[in-house]
């Protein structure tokens, strides 16, 4: 399978209208939609040489699934960083802007550059885009710099009052996931969380509570210096002091 009606006739093939009415209700629009899985597309992907004229030819389709297709496909390593960074301007749904900051524009060197600069953009998925690029970079990169980390809580403390859910629930991520990174990031994601529930902008108020609810959920696994869910399985060894 190695041109796009081919493989656009695979995704039609594949469809389910349960599960775009599945996707349409969690903000994947509708309109440029078929309702095919990702585990579809994954394997999809598995079958299919990406070539850098394939995954263009994909993209231009506006298929949402062919689009997200497209991501998977891309060798970040290779691909043009401008080609890559001006996909964002393409996006209509949180999904293909997340897909597409995991698995393309975290691995540009300039990632970081992307991430000053869209924290302020105006366009929703450039925004989205940047925090979700720190939520990849705290994930992945598990020796990060404390002061990049304080960094990253700075733009969230001072810079994000966004009325937009998509741009909100990223604002989150981010500081969710700085959180648990480590039991000292923990403390000082926290005390963010409770500032932002403080704060007179209701939208502000959103991701402290957002964060916070998370965050009472968690517990010290001191000896590997993370947070690790209560509930969780480490979580209840924890509490019944089997772990540290």
């Amino acid at each position: 399978m190695d041109n796009v009606d081919e493989i656009l006739e695979y995704l039609k093939e594949h469809r389910s209208e349960k599960y775009k009415k599945f996707v349409t209700k969690l903000g994947i629009p509708e309109a440029n939609s078929l309702g095919v899985s990702m585990k579809v597309l994954r394997e999809l992907a598995k079958q299919v040489e990406g070539t850098q004229d394939l995954v263009e030819a994909l993209w231009n389709t506006g298929c949402h699934e062919a689009q997200l297709l497209a991501v998977l496909l891309v060798d970040p390593y290779k691909v043009a960083p401008k080609w890559a960074i001006s996909r964002i301007d393409d996006v209509h749904s949180w999904d293909l802007c997340d897909h597409l900051c995991k698995n393309v524009l975290f691995c540009l060197p300039e990632f970081e550059d992307l991430i000053l600069t869209w924290q302020r953009a105006e366009q929703l998925y450039r925004k989205r885009a940047a925090f979700v690029l720190i939520v990849c970079a705290v994930i992945h990169d598990k020796k990060l710099e404390e002061n990049v980390l304080d960094a990253y809580l700075e733009l969230i403390r001072k810079h994000q009052s966004d009325s937009r859910i998509h741009v909100k629930k990223a604002v989150s991520w981010a500081l969710r996931t700085i959180g648990k990174s480590s039991i000292r990031s923990f403390q000082k994601a926290k005390l963010i969380a409770t500032s932002l529930m403080e704060d007179s902008n209701v939208h502000r108020q959103w991701v402290g509570r957002d964060a916070f609810n998370e965050f009472n959920k968690l517990i010290p696994y001191t000896s590997k210096n993370r947070m690790v869910p209560k509930n969780g399985k480490i979580g209840k060894l924890i509490a019944e002091g089997k772990l540290q």
